[in-house]
């Protein structure tokens, strides 16, 4: 079809090969090798003079749909699958950083990408600087410098921080580096770093593409030039597949993304309305509210709020465990994007091995709670959170009555 197509189109005809079966849904080819004709055609592959499935470890036909969906999805050049977020991430940085080179990230990463910049790359020789990823100022400073790669997330785990993606890159490419988003938490449905100047992108395939907790999976985006000569070696050597069971059940989650992404985003919004009305409730961040203090940067490179809201509930550790040990509706987990609405507290899971003062400085605080809103009926959602707060309010109020 020579027209471009919508995403929502993509999301179910893109990437489709087909088999002299002629079946309707994608195929799974749950093999691990491949054979050949003739021991002419093994060596002609893998000298790379014909094209050839060799070993699932480099590509298999159910992967190679997956990534030429994501690929028509993002518009990007290339995609390489990975078995989880994690390894998209890092697969992403050391196929291309080396001893010498410097590496700029903005401080607001997932817990795992931060341990990653400060702790393994420092580890090879590889010069790692944070800086407050709002502020553009640092940026300036920090990019005033060659370096190699920059690394960020907007929004980013938990805060919902915000770069600003146009003006970093500028930035990162004038003093050589290339920029990796993470765009997990935007999806690319909200957000599209590529256009924005974004050199490379990654996901965790595990959130919303899955998002209905079945799978793991990561995906690495990017140009062809940079894909095949630098990343491909990396993965084919290091071994970070992802398998064609995962890569089917993903294809078949980015069927509903869409619908699945658009009713999340509507229930977030609602749901944020809610909590900032409530007495118990000392903060509401969610990026399509005026009073987040990005707003205007929010609605400029995202068509959408997203699907995660993040508040602070007052009384410190205590009183938020007793929140969310109160909800019924909702669960306490550690993942999100998923079709049903979970609730964890990030300075006691997924950032908890950060050192207590840079939590602090990322606002992180003993009261954060971080809610990745899902499909229910909002009104039931409502309903699990007031009730939990409520309880709270009315154990707070036994207590100083005693």
């Amino acid at each position: 079809m020579s027209r471009k197509l919508r995403p929502a189109t993509q999301l179910v005809r893109g990437g489709l090969n087909r088999s002299n079966h002629g079946e309707t849904s994608e195929a799974m080819f749950l093999t691990s090798g491949f054979v050949y004709d003739s021991a002419e055609q093994a060596e002609a592959t893998f000298k790379s003079e014909i094209e050839h499935y060799q070993y699932s470890r480099f590509a298999n036909p159910t992967t190679t749909m997956l990534e030429e969906k994501l690929a028509l999805l993002e518009g990007a050049d290339l995609c390489r699958l990975m078995a989880t977020g994690m390894a998209a991430v890092h697969s992403a940085l050391l196929s291309h950083l080396k001893t010498g080179d410097r590496l700029v990230a903005s401080r607001a990463l997932f817990g795992s990408c931060h341990w990653i910049v400060s702790t393994l790359l420092p580890r090879y020789g590889i010069e790692a600087e944070f800086v407050d990823g709002a502020d553009l100022d640092q940026w300036k400073k920090a990019l005033s410098t060659p370096a190699a790669m920059v690394l960020l997330e907007s929004p980013s785990n938990p805060m919902l921080e915000l770069v600003d993606v146009v003006a970093v890159a500028k930035l990162a490419h004038a003093a050589g580096a290339l920029v990796v988003v993470d765009n997990v938490f935007a999806t690319p449905l909200l957000q599209r770093p590529l256009e924005q100047g974004a050199d490379i992108v990654v996901y965790s395939c595990t959130k919303h593409m899955d998002g209905q907790g079945r799978v793991l999976g990561g995906a690495v985006l990017g140009p062809k030039k940079w894909v095949t000569e630098v990343l491909m070696p990396f993965i084919r050597n290091t071994g970070p597949a992802m398998s064609p069971f995962n890569a089917w059940v993903i294809l078949k989650g980015l069927e509903t993304l869409k619908l699945r992404v658009d009713q999340m985003c509507r229930n977030a919004a609602a749901v944020a309305d809610f909590l900032s009305e409530r007495a118990e409730v000392a903060r509401v961040l969610y990026p399509f509210r005026p009073d987040h203090p990005q707003h205007a940067l929010a609605v400029k490179q995202m068509s959408g709020g997203g699907t995660l809201v993040t508040f602070d509930v007052k009384g410190g550790k205590a009183e938020t465990f007793r929140f969310m040990n109160a909800l019924k509706l909702v669960d306490v987990s550690n993942n999100l994007g998923d079709s049903r609405s979970l609730v964890t507290h990030p300075a006691t899971t997924t950032h908890m091995r950060l050192p207590e003062e840079e939590r602090a400085r990322l606002g992180i605080t003993a009261g954060t709670v971080r809610l990745s809103v899902g499909l229910e009926d909002v009104a039931d959602l409502i309903e699990d959170l007031a009730d939990a707060l409520d309880a709270i309010g009315g154990a707070a109020a036994v207590r100083a009555a005693e």
